[in-house]
């Protein structure tokens, strides 16, 4: 079984076969949503970050590789696993070159995708570093507090800049809580398109505007009695915030163009890098909003606050990248950890994340310096390129695949059960990133 809080976005146009891997991947234990087009798929990513996309190469609205760049822009490096047809084999590896981490060509064999499937979950779930460690004194008083406050159903402001884990707070509530086996549903705000965020906020009913060709459901509907996590809350618009001061206050809400009123039940739990306060003086915030949603407000620090928590963050993300690129062995010397000390952090867990995942993938030793962790303040020699991402996955593939290669003493058939492809895509793989024969031996088993 793989972990409930593990989402699929499944992006497939055929209804039946669509509702066959929906209906399969729940009952494996997995969180599903199932999008036909690429416009429903990026909504999808936006209301919450997927962990794993499984998605037909042709879409009515898009095509494979356009729409692999906008879920790039939207969340980020996801796995995407795209389903294809043997007529378009050539389309699917080029896909996999642009960053893509595999195909499987129909028909498939569902038992073996959904083993893909959880194979990718499981190498995510038991490498992700999770929360920040709390060993700042200031983190440990949060946590504390993080902790009382999981027990009650009070509004939660949580307030920091950009990037210092203030959703992974928002999932510690969610864990501490009554609403642990419940849903956690999570939007970013700041990327809801102004046209339609009250249909993402609330949902909407069939022709309700032009496009709106069926029932939607909202994140408001979607969330339960869970938690429904607003990050950034200070982007939304005008209008917006007036209807969510009303699900607030009354504990219920309308579908865009419906007339029913449905109960609201979730928990409500905010996050901003804004100045609300500043914000609502200067009305772009509605002030009796903001007097319900700071119930409870909660300030996150930034990194630099929290020197403490460097060194084991960066231990921690190196085994993380280290596991998950093919290099166990990779890990940050002192003079990079006297660098990163000295570093301002302004990007604060997620550039550490960010400048530990480049190093690692790039570094020609074990030991990562701090030209490795900051190419951008190195002195010698030329400052290097930007690596593409398609540049940057194929420089880890080749180090995973040596890796295995050896860890199985050249046996192809070993090696690809271990990275939970075909033997002939491995040797697909290892012909395109000029591997040639295997340690051991041409024939590897």
């Amino acid at each position: 079984m793989t972990a409930p809080d593990r989402t699929v976005l499944v992006v497939e146009d055929d209804e039946i076969l669509g509702a066959s891997l929906a209906q399969r991947l729940r009952l494996e234990g997995m969180g599903v949503a199932w999008a036909r087009t690429a416009a429903e798929a990026a909504a999808a990513a936006r209301r919450r970050r997927p962990d794993l996309v499984l998605c037909d190469i042709r879409l009515p609205d898009a095509h494979g590789g356009q729409f692999l760049l906008e879920t790039l822009r939207l969340v980020g490096t996801v796995p995407t696993l795209f389903m294809t047809a043997h007529a378009h084999l050539d389309e699917a590896v080029r896909l996999v070159r642009a960053g893509a981490e595999d195909y499987v060509a129909k028909p498939f064999d569902l038992d073996r995708l959904v083993e893909r499937a959880q194979a990718i979950l499981r190498r995510q779930a038991e490498g992700d570093p999770g929360e920040p460690l709390f060993l700042a004194p200031a983190m440990q008083a949060l946590r504390a507090t993080l902790d009382r406050v999981a027990r009650v159903d009070s509004t939660v402001l949580l307030t920091g800049e950009t990037g210092v884990g203030k959703e992974v707070a928002a999932r510690r509530l969610h864990q501490g809580g009554p609403w642990r086996d419940r849903p956690f549903v999570a939007v970013n705000c700041a990327s809801l398109p102004l046209e339609l965020a009250d249909s993402e906020l609330f949902g909407h009913e069939r022709g309700a505007f032009t496009g709106a060709v069926a029932r939607h459901e909202g994140v408001a509907e979607r969330a339960g009695d869970g938690i429904l996590f607003l990050d950034e809350v200070g982007e939304l618009p005008a209008p917006t915030q007036a209807k969510l001061l009303r699900l607030l206050q009354e504990r219920r809400f309308t579908r865009v163009g419906g007339e029913a009123e449905l109960a609201f039940r979730a928990r409500v739990v905010c996050a901003t890098n804004a100045d609300l306060a500043a914000m609502a003086a200067g009305g772009r915030f509605r002030a009796d909003l903001l007097y319900r949603v700071n119930a409870i407000t909660l300030t996150i620090p930034p990194l630099r606050e929290r020197l403490p928590e460097v060194g084991p963050l960066l231990d921690r993300f190196a085994r993380l990248f280290g596991g998950r690129f093919g290099r166990p062995g990779v890990g940050v010397g002192p003079a990079a950890l006297a660098a990163a000390l000295a570093h301002p952090w302004p990007g604060n867990v997620r550039e550490l994340r960010n400048r530990v995942e480049r190093a690692v993938v790039l570094a020609e030793a074990d030991e990562l310096s701090p030209a490795d962790l900051f190419p951008e303040t190195a002195l010698a020699g030329p400052a290097p390129g930007v690596a593409t991402l398609a540049e940057v996955r194929e420089e880890a593939e080749r180090r995973h695949i040596e890796a295995v290669l050896r860890q199985t003493g050249g046996r192809v058939r070993e090696a690809a059960e271990r990275l939970g492809i075909s033997r002939t895509t491995l040797w697909e793989r290892m012909a395109r990133l000029g591997l040639g024969d295997p340690p051991g031996g041409a024939g590897g088993g």
